[in-house]
């Protein structure tokens, strides 16, 4: 890949980019959370996103038009993606660390492995099963299952970290629900129609939030309309149409490659700005991880070329 790389290294800096982005969106999403209420915050995202959208997608519709009757599945795809995903994942952020949370996400390709094969029949192999074991082995010494044996556990975290599982299960799942949906329509309208079901099921509770304390906007600092702006404008579209576009020049793989740097990111950060710890069991359980989803996912295509005896 490096020959790729040094021929075309322009798509390649767009995927490290948008990864760098991610990275950096768990510390962004961590501190500013500290200044609005979770699904306020959830809510004006996807309003202002939805409204950058819109003239790419009225543009898009133009050219494709959607079929009512895909209408329920590209709502519950926005249901599972948005909705279900974000509520778990600011849920979890504000009770986890940045870098637990980060490195949890990595089980999200496993998880999409396991679930393909169970409800789509897809080809999974005795290597992607052992990866995906030492994959989720790692999750659980992430999540704390040694120290609750040993009664050595924060509650809070471990449902933080749970909750962090949670939103890469919703994501799976929604994501699953899209792949029929991405043979049909462009990815722009599947993930616009994604934010605006993201925008009503948020809206709500974001108005109980309000209505609760009217007095929160006022409490809003610089740096809190700073996170706002980041996860919106870079986290949810610059980002999303970097990956898309150089998704597009390279390839699943390549792509899937530079989704290691968002720990790295995310831990670097959390150390610097919010001090956070790197314990000696986060090293392990990230490591295990890593491996897992390299043999569960990443070594999958050239396991297939090599050892086409051992499909499950």
């Amino acid at each position: 890949m490096s020959s790729k790389i040094l021929k075309s290294p322009i798509p390649y800096l767009a995927l490290l980019l948008a990864h760098l982005i991610w990275g950096a969106n768990f510390v962004v999403a961590k501190v500013t959370l500290e200044e609005f209420p979770t699904h306020s915050l959830a809510f004006l995202r996807f309003a202002i996103a939805s409204l950058l959208l819109a003239p790419f997608f009225l543009a898009e519709t133009r050219k494709v038009k959607i079929n009512p009757k895909d209408l329920p599945n590209l709502i519950l795809i926005g249901i599972f993606i948005i909705t279900f995903n974000i509520t778990f994942f600011f849920a979890g952020i504000q009770r986890t660390t940045a870098t637990d949370a980060s490195i949890l996400t990595l089980v999200i390709p496993m998880l999409s492995v396991i679930l393909g094969w169970i409800f789509l029949k897809e080809k999974v192999y005795t290597i992607n099963l052992l990866g995906i074991a030492l994959g989720f082995i790692g999750a659980i010494i992430i999540i704390g299952l040694p120290q609750i044996l040993l009664g050595q556990f924060q509650p809070e975290m471990l449902l933080g970290n749970i909750l962090m599982i949670l939103a890469s299960v919703s994501w799976v799942i929604g994501a699953l629900i899209s792949r029929k949906m991405l043979k049909i329509y462009p990815s722009l309208i599947v993930t616009a129609v994604a934010f605006l079901v993201g925008v009503i099921t948020f809206f709500p509770p974001a108005l109980r939030e309000y209505l609760v304390d009217p007095g929160w906007p006022e409490k809003v600092t610089m740096l809190g309309l700073l996170g706002l702006a980041y996860m919106t404008a870079l986290s949810s579209i610059s980002a999303y149409f970097l990956f898309e576009w150089a998704l597009a020049k390279t390839s699943l793989i390549a792509a899937d490659l530079f989704q290691y740097i968002e720990p790295f990111i995310a831990a670097t950060l959390a150390v610097l700005i919010l001090h956070e710890r790197i314990s000696f069991s986060f090293i392990i359980g990230a490591v295990l991880i890593a491996l897992g989803v390299y043999w569960g996912t990443l070594a999958k295509e050239f396991h297939h070329k090599h050892h086409r005896t051992h499909r499950i």
